[in-house]
């Protein structure tokens, strides 16, 4: 259930939006930050704030890979599998990942910390490989790397 201050927040920003549909991620984002997952209960509430039927705002939230429609971790790392990153040493770094972690990709922890995800594109080619934890970018990331953020990530949630 939503707070009458976030909802009226949501109204606010949707009334700034040229069309109720831009502001569709923006309040699924909200949305997902307020249940932790984008629940059939916020797919609703983002339908009746945006003025959609709630199958478009599925539509939407199946479209976007950050949008999530399924209960996550508390931190989900988004391991990048474009080719520039597959080409050096994704694929090695998803698995060192899940090895670490004790899951597999799409996984998570037992614990509910981490869950952990393959993620087309996360725009940082130059520094690959990537992953991405919350709105944190790391580049050039060695699986020994990937240990110490995912250590740093994980006692900065607890």
């Amino acid at each position: 259930m939503l707070s009458e201050e976030l909802r009226k927040e949501l109204r606010t920003r949707v009334a700034h939006a040229v069309t109720n549909r831009e502001a569709a991620v923006d309040v699924m984002k909200e949305l997902q930050r307020h249940y932790g997952w984008l629940t059939d209960e916020a797919v609703a509430e983002a339908a009746e704030l945006l003025g959609l039927t709630p199958l478009q705002v599925e539509e939407l939230a199946t479209f976007y890979e950050m949008i999530y429609r399924r209960p996550v971790g508390r931190r989900v790392i988004h391991v990048c599998d474009s080719i520039s990153c597959w080409a050096l040493g994704g694929e090695s770094l998803m698995a060192h990942l899940a090895r670490q972690l004790g899951i597999e990709p799409g996984g998570t922890t037992a614990d509910g910390m981490f869950t952990l995800l393959p993620c087309c594109c996360l725009g940082n080619c130059g520094d690959a490989p990537t992953l991405m934890i919350g709105d944190t970018l790391y580049g050039l990331v060695t699986p020994e790397k990937a240990d110490e953020i995912v250590g740093k990530e994980g006692t900065a949630a607890q």
